[in-house]
């Protein structure tokens, strides 16, 4: 059965540390750390960034979620902005943002977007480690 972590954030930047402390607390309790944890740490802070300032809708939350199935860890991040899709930009080096889905489709396994009946789901998966799958296999005899 999967593990999964929900939570919903306010759309404000000062919300988004919070978001990124959040995931890391749940990866951590779920075995899940070194490099996978910083890339999937820093996507999400990328992600709720991105709802953040371009989710038109005032007073909107952000809602984050993480599913831990088998060999697979996704990253979703929702927001009620349903119509705007995320649109990769090609950032010159001179410009200060425009980078954070070249960041998310580089460190992840496969991204895209749907969207649902009120809201837009940006999502990024991770295939695990061997070593992880592993550390959460129960020992033969328990």
């Amino acid at each position: 059965m999967p593990s999964t972590e929900t939570f919903r954030t306010p759309k404000h930047r000062r919300h988004v540390p919070a978001a990124r402390q959040r995931v890391r607390a749940a990866l951590a309790g779920w075995g899940v750390t070194d490099e996978l944890a910083d890339s999937v740490t820093l996507l999400v802070s990328e992600l709720v960034t991105n709802a953040v300032l371009h989710c038109r809708l005032s007073c909107a939350q952000v809602r984050v979620t993480l599913i831990l199935d088998g060999p697979e860890l996704v990253l979703e991040v929702s927001d009620p902005d349903r119509d705007r899709l995320p649109q990769p930009h090609h950032s010159t080096p001179d410009e200060e943002g425009g980078r954070g889905l070249a960041l998310v489709a580089a460190l992840s396994d496969a991204w895209g977007w749907r969207q649902e009946p009120y809201t837009k789901c940006v999502w990024a998966r991770f295939r695990l480690a061997e070593s992880a799958e592993e550390s959460r296999a129960v020992p033969a005899g328990a």
